[in-house]
């Protein structure tokens, strides 16, 4: 079967599960947005993801870490309360030098030494745990494999276009050239999207758990800093800037003081 037709048997697929699709509205945010899977899918992708990271990478032992990431992830599990359905929260330390943390569907959240030996107080770590959550209870993860799906219809419409007019070869390449200028004109921008969608999502979490929301901005300047001068154009990454998103928490920031110091004496 050559590339033509397997993308047109695809399409066919993707075009059966668009239509039936659900809208799903973001609970924070109120935004919409076509998911496919549901979320009792995506919890079991999201299970036996992280079950093969636990295997794969490190685990770390250190008490204090531990303590601090679980107390931390707890908090902002409380403040999500019932708004994923069947979430089955998990918060790991990984032994890593990365300054990194990342979540998976259904409840799944590692975060690397790293990134703990970067951020000095608990309301930094926070934020940062925060942003991951927002990133599940958002259900990027559903919405990301329902774009995917989209892009890949859509290709398969153009190819088949030049394929009637100049021949399968032809259709062929559109098909490896569409997939660069999809990445870079769709789904790298809703990447974007998604990762400041959880930003804002991080700073209520952060602060409906008594964490302060001002230290998303300390976070990121934190990782500027640690950056130095190694950049990648915002227009090929799926997150933005860090200039970017210090500007954006510190302007979003004070919204949410309120909720901070209501939440705040709960934890003291």
């Amino acid at each position: 079967m050559n590339l033509i037709r397997r993308y047109c048997l695809r399409s066919v697929t993707a075009l059966l599960l668009l239509a039936s699709a659900g809208c799903y509205t973001n609970p924070v945010t109120g935004r919409q947005y076509a998911v496919l899977t549901s979320v009792g899918e995506e919890q079991q992708l999201g299970a036996q993801a992280f079950a093969e990271v636990k295997k794969t990478e490190k685990i770390s032992r250190d008490p204090a870490v531990n303590a601090r990431v679980q107390q931390v992830g707890k908090r902002i599990a409380a403040a999500v309360g019932n708004q994923l359905s069947g979430a089955q929260w998990e918060f790991v330390v990984f032994e890593s030098p990365e300054l990194n943390a990342f979540a998976l569907p259904g409840g799944k959240v590692g975060v690397y030494t790293g990134l703990m030996e970067l951020l000095d107080v608990d309301d930094e770590l926070a934020s940062v745990i925060g942003h991951e959550v927002g990133h599940v209870v958002a259900r990027h993860g559903g919405k990301r494999m329902t774009e995917a799906t989209l892009v890949g219809l859509v290709g398969a419409a153009g190819a088949i276009a030049v394929d009637r007019k100049y021949g399968s070869q032809k259709s062929e390449l559109f098909l490896l050239a569409y997939g660069g200028l999809s990445t870079v004109g769709y789904v790298l921008p809703h990447s974007r999207g998604d990762e400041s969608e959880a930003d804002l999502m991080g700073l209520q979490y952060a602060a409906a758990a008594g964490y302060d929301p001002a230290a998303a901005v300390r976070v990121w300047q934190k990782m500027a800093q640690a950056a130095g001068m190694r950049k990648m154009p915002v227009w090929l990454s799926t997150h933005p800037s860090k200039s970017q998103r210090i500007a954006a928490l510190r302007e979003a920031a004070p919204r949410f003081h309120a909720l901070y110091l209501a939440n705040r004496q709960r934890y003291e």
